[in-house]
């Protein structure tokens, strides 16, 4: 029990403890809110309840000795590497479906040629652009499969503007089945929820 009155633990020791505690809630959090957007509704309940179960044990440390100064700051600072750890972790796990809209004013023909050949699904439109005729292409992707949409953009026309706004639910669509797109990225192949196979 001495250790546990020591300054040694006090002060070093337990802010570490809650320093590291915050990073898993905060990062718990991130997903959680995450799901929410994905509409994942059995997961994100599940990590709300680890999320605030570790928060509240948390909170009763840093409460139980409120002159420990250096308890305030491991909070803060794992609050603060939680939201970095967090988003590193969506980034990894590449969840959900984006649609990507394309806008060139270049011929466009061989870039829909290319994502098709990538199996995925396209839509073409011709419009008007500030500077005269352009062409729209939209694709609807797994996010986990943008840097090949990326890719494909780059090589045959990069000077094309391009946006990527997420996508809370598909139904049916074209999204490639060869082997080539199948990935196993850790908790992804978990998590990931395919839409409209």
């Amino acid at each position: 029990m001495d250790f546990y009155d020591s300054n040694l633990f006090s002060y070093v020791v337990l802010p570490l403890l809650i320093f590291m505690s915050r990073i898993v809630d905060v990062s718990i959090g991130t997903l959680r809110i995450v799901f929410i957007s994905r509409g994942k509704k059995y997961l994100a309940p599940l990590f709300g309840f680890f999320e605030v179960l570790i928060w509240i044990i948390v909170v009763g440390k840093v409460m139980q000795d409120a002159t420990n100064f250096a308890c305030y700051i491991g909070y803060a600072g794992g609050f603060a590497m939680g939201n970095f750890v967090g988003m590193l972790i969506e980034e990894k796990l590449a969840m959900g479906i984006v649609v990507v809209r394309i806008i060139t004013s270049h011929d466009s023909f061989e870039l829909k040629n290319a994502l098709i050949a990538e199996g995925f699904g396209v839509t073409t439109v011709e419009a008007n652009g500030s500077k005269g005729k352009v062409d729209m292409i939209f694709t609807t992707v797994e996010r986990q499969d943008l840097p090949i949409v990326d890719a494909k953009i780059k090589a045959y026309n990069p000077s094309a503007f391009y946006s990527v706004e997420d996508v809370k639910f598909v139904k049916k669509g074209v999204f490639p089945t060869h082997k080539d797109h199948v990935r196993k990225k850790g908790l992804s192949s978990i998590f990931n929820w395919r839409v409209g196979k």
